[in-house]
């Protein structure tokens, strides 16, 4: 279930990126010059109406559907094989060309961000890395995990019983050896674990704050702190694009001076390489799953993303490089605020909600 409800947040995540993706002049189907546009009656002298836009030829088949389902998630009219290679290697030129007009050739920030969200949590769910469908109450944990010990110690006498009687040095001897060594193992890990989920942070969230709606919230983490968290990452990217208008006043901090770079400028360049930090997700997950090795993964985390920042604003703001360099130190240290303040709204949402 886990595979389709991912595939499922990818066809959502291109389906909304397309219903905000503007049509700016780019081909679709045929079309038939001259007649009349069957939306609004205008005779037409192109492929496309040219008061309303519909294409002058319009599908009726079943398989249509199935072409604009295809069409929404994977070609984005083609825009999509034209932006991701400059947002990977020339991320600043693709950022300037943008704001600078060339609408009709890319796919927009905005539809981007939400392709590549949508996309990054899907692969999550597949690889693995995501919150459970089902979570229950602390209780239902702390049985569970007292049911887990018990199997566990009766396995390991039923094991160390049969030992006793097995003829030393036999196959059946050290074969037995081996799930004792595992059993015990597996023992050892169940104790490490707090039989209850409060306990293990001593009185939990008993604390108050007057406020009504936070204190029942506080309640609720407490009783199920496994729905909790299910809230708290599911919320993390529903409210992903908060992110933007976060991070725009950052930027505009290391330009307010320049008159000549606007607010929209500085949103294209925050929307267009959050997009990218995603789409680098991915692929790391992807790698991880592959058997690529920790360290590797660790260090293209590390290194590509400032590198990433630092080509981007160069190339968008034609900086020098030094000029680029400090700015993009900056925005890192930038970074940690913004991250703050996005969990603590994600954690007041949670608490809310």
């Amino acid at each position: 279930m886990g595979e389709f409800d991912a595939a499922g947040e990818v066809v959502s995540g291109a389906l909304w990126s397309r219903a905000v993706e503007k049509r700016h002049g780019e081909a679709h189907g045929d079309g038939e010059h001259g007649g009349i546009c069957l939306n609004c009656g205008t005779r037409l002298i192109g492929p496309h109406c040219h008061h309303c836009g519909q294409a002058g030829h319009v599908h009726r088949t079943i398989g249509a559907i199935g072409h604009e389902i295809l069409h929404g998630v994977v070609h984005f009219e083609g825009k999509l094989w034209n932006t991701l290679p400059l947002l990977f290697f020339r991320p600043g030129e693709l950022t300037r060309r943008y704001i600078h007009g060339e609408r009709a050739r890319f796919v927009s920030p905005m539809a981007m961000f939400l392709f590549s969200v949508f996309t990054m949590f899907a692969v999550l769910q597949i690889m693995g890395i995501s919150p459970p469908a089902e979570v229950g109450t602390a209780a239902q944990f702390e049985q569970g995990l007292t049911f887990a010990r018990q199997n566990t110690e009766s396995a390991l006498a039923d094991a160390r019983e049969a030992r006793a009687k097995a003829t030393p040095g036999s196959e059946r001897a050290q074969k037995l050896d081996k799930r004792i060594a595992g059993l015990s193992h597996d023992l050892e890990e169940f104790k490490k674990i707090p039989v209850s989920l409060s306990r293990a942070s001593g009185k939990g969230l008993n604390f108050k704050t007057g406020w009504k709606r936070i204190d029942k919230g506080i309640e609720k983490v407490n009783q199920n702190p496994g729905l909790a968290l299910y809230k708290l990452q599911t919320n993390s990217y529903k409210f992903s694009w908060v992110l933007i208008p976060l991070s725009i006043p950052f930027v505009w901090l290391l330009f307010f001076w320049k008159r000549r770079f606007k607010g929209y400028d500085h949103a294209v360049f925050v929307t267009y390489s959050l997009s990218f930090m995603s789409l680098l997700s991915i692929l790391l997950t992807i790698a991880g799953g592959l058997g690529l090795a920790g360290s590797v993964i660790a260090l293209a985390a590390l290194f590509v993303p400032p590198l990433h920042i630092y080509f981007q604003m160069k190339g968008a703001y034609r900086l020098r490089g030094w000029s680029a360099l400090l700015r993009t130190f900056v925005l890192l240290n930038m970074i940690t605020f913004i991250v703050v303040i996005f969990a603590l709204l994600l954690l007041g949402l949670g608490l809310l909600g």
